[in-house]
C-alpha cells in the first residue's frame, strides 16, 4: 500500500492548502462569506455541497478547495477520502475544525496494491495536517490492520496460501512478544480432523495447518479469535462452475480478519489474554479429496456427514472453535466468507452477525454504526437445526432445505462451540466488487473495525 505514516500528520503550523467543508444547509452562508472570484468559481463548477464534492477556489496568490459533505458537525470516516485521490499530491489541512473519524478514509483513500504492477504509480501522497495529534496513532493502527486485510485479501492464491497466513502469524508473533503454535501433518490429522480432511488433497506446499497464537496476560479475560483461512476453493469434487471460482483467492478473507484484528489487539496492548486461531486450507482436488456422502470425525467427538464438499469452511471453523472453547474465553469471535445466503440477504456491503446474547449483537451493532462499519443481525434460529439432520451421523454439514442459507451454517458452526460460552460470528463478504471513497474495489475489512471498537468498549481503552 501506499506509505502510510506522512499521509496525517501533527499540524504545526506549515504551509497547507486549505479545505472548507460545507454542508447543504450552510451553502448559502458560505457563498456570503466568499470573494467574488471565489463565488464565480464555485458557480462556474457547479458547486452545489453534495456530499464528496469539492471545488477549487483562488485564495490570494494561491488556491484552496471547497468540499461538500453530509453534516458538517458529524464527520465521517469517509467524508474526505474522495478528496485523498482526487486532489494533486500536497499537504492540506481543513480550514476549521478537526477531521476526526475521516483521518482514516484519508489514509484508506491511498491505498494501492500494486505487488505485480510492473510500474507502480509514482503519485505523491497527500497529506492532512490536524490539531489533534493523539487521534493520529488510532487512525493509523485502524488504517493499518485494514490495509493488511486487503493486502492478504487481494493477494493470488499461489502466494498466499496456507504456508504464508503461518508466515503472517508468525511476523505478528515476533513483533509483539507473542507465542505461536502451529500442528500441521500427522498431528493435525489426529487433532484436527476435519481440518485435515478438507485440506489434505492440496499440494503438499499448501499442506492443511491450524495456526494459533497466544498472547498477554493470563489473569486477564481471555478473548479467541477464530478466522477461516481456505486459501482457495475449488469446491472440492463439488466442484464450483469457472464463475465462482474467479474470487476464491479471498476464501481467506476471515483469516486476513482475525489477523488483522490480534495486530490491533496486540498493538494497542488491550488487557486481553489473546488466543487467535486460523485454520488454514486449500480445498482441492485429487485422488484423496472427501467426498460427498463421507462421514467425518471431528475434535469435538461429533460425526459429520458430508452433503457437499463445497461447504467445507464450516468444517475447518468447527475443529477450530472446539479448540477455542477449551480454555473457556470470555468471549469468542469467528470471522468467516461463509455463505452466498448472506450475500443474497444482505449485500456485500454488510457482515451478516450472528451472536448468542442480545446484548453482545447490541454491542457490536452499536459499535458498527459509530464507526461507519455497519454490520447486521440475522437470527440462529432453533427451529432450522433440523435442516441438518444426517441419517447416519451426529450432523450433516449443508443444510438440506436450501432455505436460510446463512442461518443453517451458523446453526452448524453453533454445534462446536461449547454452550454458554459468549460467541459472535461475522459472515462477512471481505470484498468490495466496487469502489467507493476510501474502499478502493477488491479486497476489504468488514466487521473488523466494528469487533475492535467493541472489544475497546468491553475491555477497557473505550
Amino acid at each position: 500500500m501506499t506509505d502510510k505514516d506522512p499521509l496525517i500528520q501533527p499540524d504545526r503550523g506549515q504551509p497547507a492548502v486549505a479545505i472548507h467543508l460545507v454542508d447543504k444547509d450552510g451553502l448559502e452562508q458560505f457563498l456570503k462569506d466568499r470573494l467574488v472570484p471565489q463565488r464565480a468559481a464555485l458557480e462556474a463548477q457547479k458547486f452545489k455541497a453534495e456530499g464528496f464534492a469539492h471545488a477549487i477556489m483562488p485564495d490570494g496568490d494561491g488556491w484552496s478547495v471547497a468540499a461538500g459533505v453530509a453534516e458538517t458537525a458529524r464527520l465521517s470516516s469517509w467524508c474526505l477520502a474522495k478528496l485523498a485521490l482526487a486532489l494533486p499530491a500536497g499537504t492540506y489541512r481543513l480550514a476549521s475544525g478537526v477531521p476526526g473519524p475521516a483521518l482514516l478514509g484519508w489514509v484508506t483513500g491511498q491505498y494501492k496494491f500494486e505487488r505485480y504492477v510492473s510500474e507502480p504509480s509514482s503519485e505523491g501522497p497527500r497529506v492532512l495536517l490536524t490539531s489533534e495529534p493523539k487521534a493520529i496513532p488510532a487512525a493509523l493502527a485502524q488504517a493499518e490492520a485494514t490495509a493488511l486485510v486487503r493486502d492478504l485479501v487481494n493477494t493470488p492464491a499461489e502466494d498466499m496460501g496456507p504456508a504464508q497466513l503461518e508466515e503472517q502469524a508468525e511476523l505478528l508473533a515476533k513483533r509483539f512478544g507473542a507465542q505461536l503454535r502451529v500442528t500441521r501433518g500427522d498431528a493435525l490429522e489426529q487433532e484436527y480432523p476435519m481440518i485435515h480432511a478438507v485440506g489434505r488433497a492440496a499440494a503438499r506446499s499448501h499442506a492443511p495447518r491450524l495456526i494459533e497464537l497466544e498472547w498477554g496476560n493470563p489473569e486477564h479475560p481471555r478473548v479467541a479469535i477464530v478466522g477461516k483461512g481456505v486459501c482457495f476453493d475449488s469446491g472440492g469434487l463439488d466442484i464450483k462452475p469457472p464463475s465462482g471460482m474467479l474470487l476464491m483467492k479471498k476464501d481467506m478473507g476471515g483469516a486476513a480478519h482475525a489477523l488483522a484484528l490480534a495486530q490491533l489487539i496486540m498493538g494497542e496492548n488491550l488487557p486481553v489474554r489473546l488466543h487467535l486461531l486460523v485454520p488454514a486450507v486449500e480445498n482441492a482436488i485429487a485422488g484423496n479429496a472427501f467426498r460427498p456422502g463421507d462421514v467425518l470425525r471431528s475434535r469435538a467427538g461429533i460425526s459429520v456427514e458430508i452433503g457437499n464438499t463445497d461447504a467445507e469452511g464450516r468444517l475447518i471453523l468447527g475443529d477450530a472453535l472446539t479448540r477455542a472453547g477449551e480454555d473457556e474465553p470470555k468471549l469468542v469471535i469467528d470471522f468467516a466468507t461463509l455463505t452466498g445466503a448472506a450475500r443474497v440477504a444482505v449485500g456485500p456491503d454488510l457482515p451478516a452477525l450472528f451472536t448468542r446474547r442480545d446484548e453482545t449483537a447490541r454491542a457490536l451493532l452499536e459499535a458498527g454504526e459509530a464507526v461507519d462499519d455497519p454490520c447486521w443481525r440475522l437470527p440462529l434460529f432453533d427451529g432450522y437445526r433440523e435442516f441438518l439432520k444426517s441419517d447416519i451421523a451426529d450432523i450433516n454439514n449443508a443444510g438440506s432445505s436450501g432455505f436460510a442459507g446463512a442461518s443453517t451454517a451458523a446453526l452448524f458452526l453453533d454445534r462446536f462451540v461449547p454452550k454458554g460460552l459468549d460467541w459472535a460470528h461475522f459472515d462477512t463478504f471481505a470484498w468490495r466488487p466496487a469502489a467507493k471513497p476510501g474502499r478502493p474495489k477488491g479486497g476489504d475489512a468488514l466487521g473488523l473495525r466494528a469487533a475492535w471498537r467493541m472489544l475497546q468498549e468491553r475491555y477497557g481503552l473505550g
